[in-house]
């Protein structure tokens, strides 16, 4: 039972600390966004990823070195392109709201960074948890529908009463926004693609004396690498462009490089938790870890949202948005409960191997 309770256990302490990563965003001033940027993602996909691996997994270096090398270029691609679809969330809120671009973004990422990965298994029709798994990742593409049409409706609200809210264009203006949404949404699912898509990475980390939980961060500072690359490049391209370099120097910046650093080292708490999760999962890890990881980040994100104030006076959005909350907490049930299946297939496997 531990075997499964365990990964479990950390996919949902992963949730926590992705869920509230986000509050750091909310002291980028007096920096420049690029500045402060610059310094997140520094410390969250460059300093803390590679120190925590360093500490945990034996020869690093070597390990990484003698990795295929098509799981490095892969890894580091699918995290260079995921960093590309993080710059694009930005471009889809002028056009269509924060609420509806998170609620594309989220379910589409969700989905196929799951969907993607069970199609890469051998085999994957003929695993017994394979009902389950879809039938969770509907439940949980129908929740955050229901809670993106909430935040909607609350926006709506907020308008009505004389608050500044960013976005929605109309027509063409609002087509255009859901296409980069809808591509923003299937980049962003390729950072646990690229996970995935590293596993002999994480071989060669057990190979050289790593637990296994913990030859997840092999596989990640990899993943981060191209997408440090990415979001470093466009960070420093900003800097170059905006003429923001004496940023750093602002007076008062105090809190937001705090901010910057715990948002980072939160952020990555999330990814390295979950990864040792998934790790022990095994094959099946990013299938159903990755949902999970998602949808009760949501859950909590809109919790601390609840405990701020953005709901206030807002009445049947908010019953919108529990309904919501209650089917994703379903899904995840369902997921939770899928890897119990997974887990199965296994030992039914050796147990007719050896009767013969």
């Amino acid at each position: 039972m531990a075997e499964l309770v365990f990964p479990l256990f950390l996919v949902m302490l992963a949730s926590i600390f992705q869920g509230t990563f986000g509050l750091g965003m909310k002291y980028t001033e007096p920096l420049a966004w690029e500045s402060w940027w610059l310094v997140h993602s520094t410390v969250a996909m460059l300093l803390f990823p590679w120190l925590w691996a360093l500490a945990v997994v034996p020869d690093l270096f070597t390990v990484i070195t003698s990795s295929p090398a098509e799981a490095l270029q892969g890894g580091m691609l699918f995290g260079f392109l995921w960093g590309i679809g993080g710059i694009m969330f930005g471009l889809c809120v002028p056009y269509i709201g924060v609420a509806l671009t998170y609620g594309i973004v989220m379910g589409l990422a969700a989905m196929m960074g799951s969907l993607i990965p069970l199609l890469q298994l051998e085999n994957f029709g003929a695993n017994p948890a394979l009902p389950y798994i879809v039938t969770g990742i509907v439940l949980l593409l129908v929740g955050v529908s229901f809670v993106a049409a909430a935040g909607i409706k609350r926006d709506r609200l907020a308008a009505e009463s004389g608050k500044e809210i960013e976005g929605v264009q109309t027509g063409k203006m609002f087509r255009i926004g859901l296409v980069i949404a809808i591509v923003c949404g299937v980049l962003s699912s390729l950072l646990n693609v690229g996970f995935s898509n590293t596993e002999s990475v994480g071989t060669a980390a057990e190979q050289a004396g790593a637990l296994t939980r913990n030859s997840a961060l092999a596989r990640w500072v990899v993943v981060l690498t191209g997408a440090y690359i990415m979001n470093a490049g466009y960070a420093l391209f900003l800097l170059f462009r905006n003429r923001t370099w004496s940023s750093f120097a602002t007076p008062k910046s105090g809190k937001a490089y705090k901010w910057a650093i715990i948002a980072g080292l939160l952020w990555f708490a999330a990814l390295g938790v979950y990864g040792q999760g998934a790790a022990l999962m095994g094959d099946i890890g990013p299938v159903i870890g990755w949902p999970i990881l998602l949808g009760l980040a949501l859950i909590i994100s809109t919790g601390l949202g609840i405990y701020t104030g953005e709901w206030a006076g807002a009445k049947k959005p908010f019953r919108i948005m529990a309904v919501g909350i209650a089917i994703l907490i379903v899904s995840i049930g369902i997921l939770g409960f899928s890897n119990s299946v997974a887990s199965e297939m296994p030992v039914k496997e050796a147990v007719v191997s050896s009767a013969e």
